[in-house]
């Protein structure tokens, strides 16, 4: 007898009354469910009882999950004593019960399975494909695929064209589809592998599909690549508004087809904490739409909104976490309803919105606004794994905006400390036409260290300074204003170029001792100093590590001077170089800093050839040049800050300057006296003359008694007027109290009790005291 896989025993009458482990496998029924019933419920047809008494045939049976599968069976009959049937021994061979696992198998695979004649119609398709046709597996056989088709279903005649391509070549063919292979209601992700069914001959006789739902993978690959895209995408600028932008090009439309971010108010301001109370008030910093000109915005760009207690994005901010909210909602559908009643926007385009996601910005657990995503278009509702994706997404985003807050508070610190810091008006001293300009730096590192100035001396003469401390932030503003205001204290003490430097370069040196000059110590830091004297129109200068500066001749030609650089400030133990030049009347002087002429494509050499090449270019006013060289020669985005300072030269003619010889003989007092009386006379300052009488006496009798030759007297009819006594010695005077019964020492109190100001300095002879009285109003 042949081997038996399953068996059964059916009475006479037609029910079960035997029922083995191999048919319990085989069925999925156990014994107990089956016996005593009657044989017929166990079929998913009618049968006639003429079957059970063959030897052998096919019936279709019923699984107890609901398939029907066909079984090749063999009935025996059981006789009783008097020949006839009793009943029947229902069996099947191991062979069939394997040919119908294999064909469960088939018929319960996930994947969508189908077979095809070569004429395109189905031979058997699976639950799962039937599932996906919206039809039943055994209405398919027979029919052709092209007739499920309408005519704009593509990637389901595409489908069709894969399939006759098969039965044509006899090749595999395998593609991925991320819209819809078959008719579908969503978006779907497939993977298609379509293979020809030979025959012993080689011939094609059918094609074999199989088509696996890769839709959650293809979401997640799709969610991955989006956050990648992301972290490169968002926080390329330390701006807030624009990475609130950056954010909404990611999802939009991939995620969302109308986005928005809203910032609370204090995050744009200047406090470091929220200070609201009851509903939150944000500002709207970006939105964005699938819709040209975003006609889905209830609220324009930079307007504060109020969200109300019940709106999504409140709950949002409330409880910290993402809100979903679906058309039919009470939240949402009050939340639409709020947006249409406003004068801003479509309410048309908001028609079709089902689905909304607010999510909140937290950074640093620290709750800076609130990001909306609105679908319109997409088909798709937001579920629970979009959640966790915008999440992520919305947090890298709010720690970009973060960070660009944080950089603006600082940024705004560091500007209002740097404008405290430069000079806001520069003197207009008769010498010298000025002009300058400061543009902050336009990269990320922050504000720097750069600083100009303009120092009236005594003499007519004024000092130009330009400086760099090299770095960013705060602390470099910190330092360079300590440095400003170091060289303004030693230009009051008059010292040449070199001189200062050196004193200066001490100073930075003492403050990298004392940690004080953390940026300098690390960093350095130049400057260059000059003199422009308007009598003997000579420019005196010197630098420590600066760039040198450019001269433009009256004549129209520019070039750089040149010029030792010396060692940067806080190196220490070597020395600087004055350079002495003289300029002719209606030259023009640039000095600024290296930000200037450095960029990132090019060297020093080509941005000083720019420079000279830009202030060559004729211009109505020095304001206009600047601006000239400024668009000429800086980059679109200096990566540092730079600092111009221009200064045109005048001379002061020999009309307004008066010297005289004097010799060392007291008598020659009264004659100075009366030549400068005279000069007085001659420039209709006769106002003047007694108080310059008296400092012309007091200056020269000192100078003839304390000093020594060669002694020389100077009028200067300048702004103000200005009496200068040069002699040989090197010994500065000073006050003091003169007591009751000293014969002198009054002197020099009278002479700055009756100046606007007087003080002394040395030059390379000797020294000179001066003092500066107003001109009569």
């Amino acid at each position: 007898m042949e081997e038996v896989a399953a068996a059964a025993i059916v009475d006479a009458r037609g029910t079960v009354t035997g029922w083995t482990e191999g048919a319990r496998r085989l069925t999925g029924y156990a014994a107990e469910e089956v016996v005593g019933r009657a044989a017929q419920g166990l079929l998913a047809e009618d049968v006639s009882p003429p079957v059970l008494t063959a030897l052998t045939g096919t019936v279709v049976l019923r699984h107890r999950d609901g398939g029907s599968f066909p079984l090749r069976v063999s009935a025996y009959p059981v006789l009783g004593v008097d020949g006839e049937a009793q009943g029947f021994v229902v069996t099947t061979t191991p062979e069939a019960a394997e040919s119908l696992v294999v064909a469960l198998a088939y018929q319960q695979a996930p994947v969508a399975m189908s077979v095809y004649d070569t004429q395109l119609r189905f031979l058997r398709a699976n639950d799962r494909a039937a599932e996906l046709l919206e039809a039943e597996a055994d209405t398919l056989a027979g029919q052709r695929f092209a007739d499920l088709l309408s005519e704009d279903d593509e990637p389901g005649w595409h489908f069709h064209r894969s399939l006759r391509q098969v039965t044509e070549t006899g090749r595999p063919v395998h593609y991925e589809n991320h819209t819809r292979p078959l008719p579908q209601h969503h978006e779907n992700a497939w993977t298609i592998d379509m293979w020809p069914v030979l025959d012993a001959t080689g011939e094609v006789t059918a094609v074999a599909v199989a088509a696996v739902d890769e839709t959650e993978q293809y979401s997640a690959r799709r969610r991955l690549m989006l956050l990648n895209e992301a972290a490169v995408v968002i926080g390329t600028t330390l701006d807030v508004p624009r990475t609130a932008e950056e954010l909404l090009e990611v999802v939009v439309p991939r995620f969302a087809d109308f986005a928005s971010v809203d910032l609370l108010g204090w995050v744009l301001g200047q406090d470091e904490r929220p200070t609201e109370r009851g509903d939150p008030v944000v500002r709207r910093i970006a939105h964005r739409s699938v819709t040209e000109g975003t006609p889905e915005a209830a609220v324009r760009l930079g307007d504060e909104d109020i969200y109300l207690p019940h709106s999504p994005p409140a709950r949002a901010l409330r409880e910290c976490r993402a809100v979903l909210r679906r058309a039919g909602e009470a939240d949402f559908d009050r939340w639409v309803q709020e947006r249409n009643a406003r004068d801003v926007g479509d309410p048309a385009a908001r028609n079709g919105a089902h689905s909304l996601m607010a999510v909140p910005l937290m950074a640093r657990d620290t709750i800076l606004g609130v990001a909306v995503f609105v679908r319109i278009r997409n088909p798709d509702p937001y579920a629970a794994d979009d959640t966790v994706f915008a999440e992520e997404l919305v947090s890298r985003a709010a720690v970009c905006i973060d960070n660009a807050r944080r950089f603006a508070r600082e940024r705004s610190t560091a500007l209002a400390l740097q404008h405290s810091l430069l000079p806001r008006a520069l003197p207009g001293p008769v010498g010298l036409e000025v002009a300058h300009r400061y543009v902050p730096s336009g990269s990320t590192a922050g504000f720097g260290g750069d600083w100009f100035d303009v120092i009236q001396l005594s003499g007519s003469r004024v000092a130009l300074v330009v400086g760099d401390v090299v770095g960013h932030g705060i602390g470099s503003t910190a330092t360079m204003g300590r440095l400003r205001t170091a060289v303004r204290t030693l230009a009051d003490v008059d010292l040449a170029p070199d001189e200062l430097l050196t004193h200066l370069d001490d100073l930075v040196s003492h403050l990298a001792s004392e940690g004080a000059g953390d940026e300098v110590a690390e960093l350095g830091a130049t400057c260059l100093y000059a003199i422009y004297d308007p009598v003997s129109r000579r420019l005196d200068l010197a630098a420590a590590g600066h760039p040198a500066p450019a001269v433009l001749q009256p004549d129209g030609s520019a070039h750089l001077v040149t010029m030792s650089a010396g060692p940067p400030l806080g190196v220490g133990g070597l020395p600087f170089e004055c350079l002495r030049l003289e300029l002719p009347e209606g030259s023009l002087i640039a000095l600024y800093t290296n930000g200037l002429i450095r960029g990132h494509r090019r060297d020093l050499d080509c941005g000083t050839n720019a420079l000279c090449h830009a202030l060559e270019v004729p211009k109505d006013s020095l304001d206009a040049l600047c601006d000239g060289v400024l668009k000429a020669v800086l980059p679109d985005e200096p990566g540092d800050d730079v600092a111009l300072l221009m200064a045109r030269t005048r001379a002061l003619g020999a009309d307004r300057v008066a010297t005289w010889d004097v010799p060392t003989d007291p008598a020659y007092v009264a004659t100075a006296r009366q030549n400068a009386i005279d000069r007085l006379a001659e420039w209709g300052l006769e106002e003047t003359a007694f108080v310059t009488e008296l400092v012309v006496s007091e200056l020269v009798t000192n100078a003839i008694r304390y000093g020594g030759s060669p002694i020389r007297l100077r009028l200067i009819r300048d702004r103000s007027l200005i009496c200068e006594v040069f002699d040989g010695s090197s010994t500065s005077p000073h006050l003091r109290r003169a007591h009751a019964f000293d014969e002198g020492g009054r002197g020099l109190l009278l002479v700055a009790q009756l100046t606007q100001r007087w003080g002394s300095r040395q030059t390379d002879q000797g020294k000179t005291i001066w003092a500066e009285q107003p001109l009569p109003g």
